[in-house]
């Protein structure tokens, strides 16, 4: 719950006396006359405005959200966005340290300064935003991302009908998807046919029937924004049938299908687009590759890799440029994207651009009534339930990064010691919410980090080979040179076990000297591994929550959490590592 004007403006103050440093003057302009004042002051510029977000994971309520401290980027990826963090990242985008931006876009002095600046996002926020900027803005169109309907409790248990319900109210225009996916394709089928019609179009030109290779979804739209004729691609996420359950999508297709989007491009610029934009779930360095190779793509506005990233990436092409835009993820930011095309016969040209990233601070904007009503009657019969106490942190837990995050170490260790295991697996999911030291961990809290429709834990003899081989298919996931190869997750978090990781290396070569208790793994002997989240079919055991709550509720205090990361090898220096 935000906290009211006054006593933000008291811990505002306190929070300068004791020297940190904040850009106060629009801060307290922003609370000022009951609005968003200065902080969201965005003049329109031109005709045409995108507002997007996208990666809410369905976090209705404001929270608070780390960004990571480790997002490598390899090769010609070194030195630029995304893969930059902390002061790297304020240096490359001319923020001043210490202000409400630098805690937005990074994980420097989180805790303190999260505790100045309150909690990020919320829908009933989200909405009060959207409808300042769409009054400046006639015409503008809302863009959701995709990763809306999963990552909370009450998605989960809704079927992720409390996101759809929301959606609507707020506004979206168009949306595309990813772990939508993962409620079963029936369930996709029937909000997009019920639910959404006639008030969202759900895109994807990249997924088709498996038989006859026909669209399961409409590829594009054109609307006219302002008497400019605006094209609007979807791309859902390519590798939904490898990162998630292939047996809850059994019969449609997915794939990056270059080709096909360069085909729907030129559809849609023959018809009259004056702008094409593609909404797209691909991950931002596939994005930037994809814009290298399709011509024709004025933005592309991307999600999947959790990236906020404060400017565009102007991608060069053979037909002109493309912007490449991240808008973040959590509904912590919301995109605003305007151009200004010339109207009339012969003309039809983009004369200029204007962008800027919004990070959407609670604190600074009035809930929205309908929202805010919305998200109290949905969470009401479960009230009790997310509520639940199951113990007290006192560490910062997060999770978010390229190996581990202190959230994803929990959950391990609680595998290792409830299962009974010798190492453990956890996902390199990127969702999932932040506690501050000395915060009571929730039911709720838990289950924004484990809120899946596949969430058995499991329990498996596995031999050093094997073990060897799982981090080397994922390594390559995450660090292939060739971003088509690159399925966009983080790297498996490992508990009980070190190794040493070479990013660089060659895939197979990249995982060495994997130790337990000191020793290295022995060739010939197997070891019971813990993990969850199983992709295959018919796959069964108690729900990861139910295993870390019992770990919790035994514990009661949970000390500050000691990362199990790998040795890296050749990441010195690298821009996208503050460690």
């Amino acid at each position: 719950m935000a906290m009211h004007r006054r006593e933000f403006l008291q811990v505002l103050a306190a929070a300068a006396a004791a020297g940190f440093a904040l850009d106060s003057p629009d801060l307290l302009a922003a609370q000022g006359g009951g609005g968003a004042g200065k902080f969201y002051d965005l003049p329109r510029f031109g005709n045409v405005s995108l507002l997007h977000f996208t990666d809410c994971h369905a976090q209705l309520s404001p929270i608070y959200f780390r960004e990571p401290s480790v997002n490598l980027g390899l090769g010609a990826a070194l030195g630029k966005a995304p893969h930059l963090v902390g002061e790297h990242l304020l240096k490359a985008f001319r923020i001043k340290p210490g202000t409400a931006e630098a805690h937005a876009f990074t994980y420097l002095d989180f805790a303190q300064a999260a505790k100045t600046y309150g909690k990020i996002g919320g829908f009933a926020h989200l909405a009060t935003l959207v409808k300042q900027l769409r009054a400046s803005r006639p015409g503008s169109l809302l863009l959701d991302g995709g990763d809306t309907w999963q990552g909370s409790a009450t998605a989960l248990w809704s079927r992720g009908q409390d996101m759809v319900d929301a959606s609507k109210l707020l506004g979206v225009d168009i949306m595309t998807g990813h772990w939508e996916f993962t409620l079963g394709h029936q369930r996709v089928e029937e909000i997009v046919a019920k639910d959404f019609a006639g008030k969202i179009e759900f895109l994807a030109q990249n997924v088709k029937t498996s038989d006859f290779g026909d669209p399961v979804f409409k590829p594009y739209t054109l609307r006219e924004m302002n008497g400019v004729p605006v094209a609007i691609i979807g791309q859902a996420f390519p590798y939904t049938p490898i990162a998630n359950p292939r047996w809850m999508v059994p019969e449609w297709t997915f794939g990056i299908q270059e080709e096909e989007m360069q085909k729907v491009v030129d559809e849609a610029r023959a018809k009259g687009a004056q702008v094409v934009v593609v909404l797209s779930h691909n991950g931002m360095d596939v994005d930037l590759k994809m814009a290298t190779r399709v011509t024709g793509i004025d933005a592309i506005l991307g999600g999947h890799t959790h990236d906020g990233v404060p400017a565009p990436s102007i991608v060069k092409n053979s037909g002109g440029q493309t912007l490449v835009i991240n808008s973040g993820s959590n509904g912590k930011f919301l995109s605003v994207l305007d151009f200004d095309v010339s109207v009339g016969k012969g003309t039809g040209k983009i004369q200029g651009y204007r962008y800027k990233l919004l990070p959407v601070f609670a604190n600074l904007l009035q809930a929205d009534p309908a929202m805010a009503a919305h998200i109290e009657k949905v969470r009401a019969p479960y009230q009790d339930k997310l509520a639940e106490k199951l113990a007290v942190s006192e560490g910062l837990l997060y999770r978010r990064g390229n190996f581990n995050g202190s959230w994803d170490q929990l959950i391990l260790d609680a595998m290792l010691e409830v299962k009974g295991a010798d190492i453990a697996f956890s996902p390199g999911f990127r969702w999932g919410t932040t506690i501050l030291p000395g915060q009571t961990i929730t039911m709720e809290h838990l289950m924004d980090q484990t809120a899946i429709t596949y969430p058995w834990s499991t329990l498996t003899e596995m031999s050093a080979e094997t073990i060897k081989t799982i981090l080397e298919d994922v390594g390559d996931n995450l660090f292939n040179p060739d971003p088509y190869y690159q399925q966009g997750g983080d790297m498996v978090r490992v508990g009980g076990m070190t190794y040493t990781c070479d990013p660089n290396a060659r895939m197979g070569s990249r995982i060495n000297d994997m130790r337990l208790n000191g020793k290295p793994l022995e060739a010939g002997k197997t070891y019971k591994v813990a993990g969850w989240a199983p992709v295959a079919e018919g796959a069964k055991g108690e729900p990861i929550w139910d295993v870390v709550a019992r770990y919790l509720r035994d514990k009661k205090t949970i000390a500050p959490r000691k990362l199990n990361m790998p040795k890296l090898v050749g990441m010195a220096g690298n821009p996208g590592m503050q460690v």
